[in-house]
């Protein structure tokens, strides 16, 4: 039976992957699917699985809104050594100026029950 304190002692045994001698060939290109929407025939089931994905990308994309509301009140807050302008978070998100206020604002308005609670 061999020693287990001389095995303890020698370096672990390290692989490499092996070489690859040839590339893969691609099948045709994939059509470009969306959900697989397009492989629906029933009309029926075609609108309600549209539907279902229309209604979660609307309230994805609300809760999307919401941060990014938050984000920009945070960013815009006085209180932050490296506070940005409205212009500076406008630029940053691609937003107009006003728009950048507005969303400041209403980030504000998302932040405040947060303040409550700590």
């Amino acid at each position: 039976m061999p020693d287990s304190r001389a095995e303890s002692t020698q370096p672990a045994r390290r692989l490499r992957p092996v070489e690859l001698l040839f590339e893969p060939q691609a099948s045709e290109p994939e059509p470009e699917r969306f959900f697989d929407l397009e492989s629906i025939d029933d009309p029926a089931e075609l609108l309600r699985r549209s539907t279902e994905l229309a209604l979660a990308f609307r309230a994805a994309a609300e809760r999307a809104t919401d941060f990014q509301a938050v984000a920009a009140a945070q960013l815009a807050d006085p209180r932050r050594f490296d506070a940005l302008s409205e212009a500076e978070i406008a630029e940053r998100a691609d937003w107009t100026a006003d728009y950048a206020a507005k969303m400041i604002e209403y980030g504000r308005g998302l932040l405040q029950p947060r303040r409550h609670e700590d």
